[in-house]
């Protein structure tokens, strides 16, 4: 079926999910994105694609059961979330993770994320996540969507596979991992411990805060422990991607 109005309802309904405005669905967009997506599982509700798709689309297309609309390009176009259209585009349910996913295993490292606003960012850091071995991701309320095309552009299709809980409530997150026998810990640049200092081994919820402002002031005194990256002068902070790098891999390299 060949949809050639930009008023068609399917596609007034696949913008409102890019939008953000349907919580259950996320909206992935190219190539890669979309493979990654069909090899995670997840359920998927339509695919939306050029009217003659490339053989790389073809091959994705006979891996999906979900119904599949070719668009105009004028219609794919104004559809399309990036500035060049990339060809193809799916709406897929959210995953929602159990809570036990994110407590495998004798020592998790979980991530906490308090008000982090930039999709990059976010997106960065779920991809650095995954790849350091962390057992799951709390969104802290105040956090841009994990699954936002933006974001999920940048976490490159790690969002699929890590566990991720969004809007959850910063204190309630604490709780939860101390109730779990997860030690605290947030990152802040007026610290009296070194990242490298502090032991990894153990079960951990590590909290990084908003770009601009850091953790919040009830985070910071929450928690059980604050670490800082040491850095030369004259420069005071990091990119709150790059600082979760920092650390995460230094807990790689002790739990190694």
């Amino acid at each position: 079926m060949l949809i050639t109005s930009s008023s068609n309802d399917r596609i007034k309904h696949a913008r409102r999910v890019r939008e953000g405005r349907e919580r259950d669905l996320i909206f992935i967009e190219g190539e890669r994105l979309v493979a990654e997506c069909v090899s995670s599982d997840l359920t998927l509700q339509a695919c939306f694609t050029a009217a003659e798709p490339s053989a790389a689309q073809q091959a994705l297309l006979e891996r999906m059961s979900c119904p599949v609309f070719q668009l105009s390009e004028s219609v794919l176009e104004s559809l399309s979330d990036t500035t060049s259209t990339q060809g193809i585009i799916v709406i897929a349910e959210r995953p929602w993770p159990a809570l036990d996913q994110f407590f495998a295993g004798p020592a998790p490292l979980i991530l906490g994320l308090d008000r982090i606003q930039d999709p990059g960012n976010l997106g960065t850091l779920v991809r650095t996540a995954e790849s350091a071995g962390v057992s799951g991701i709390f969104s802290f309320a105040g956090s841009t969507d994990a699954f936002s095309p933006k974001t999920l552009r940048s976490s490159m299709g790690s969002a699929f596979r890590l566990p991720i809980l969004p809007d959850v409530s910063g204190l309630g997150t604490l709780e939860t991992c101390r109730s779990r026998g997860l030690k605290t810990v947030v990152a802040t640049g007026d610290a009296d411990l070194l990242h490298y200092d502090y032991d990894w081994r153990q079960p951990t919820l590590l909290i990084l805060g908003n770009e601009g402002r850091g953790a919040s002031p009830e985070i910071l005194q929450s928690c059980d422990s604050r670490v800082r990256i040491p850095l030369h002068a004259p420069v005071e902070s990091l990119n709150v991607a790059a600082a979760g790098a920092a650390i995460l891999f230094e807990a790689v390299r002790q739990r190694r």
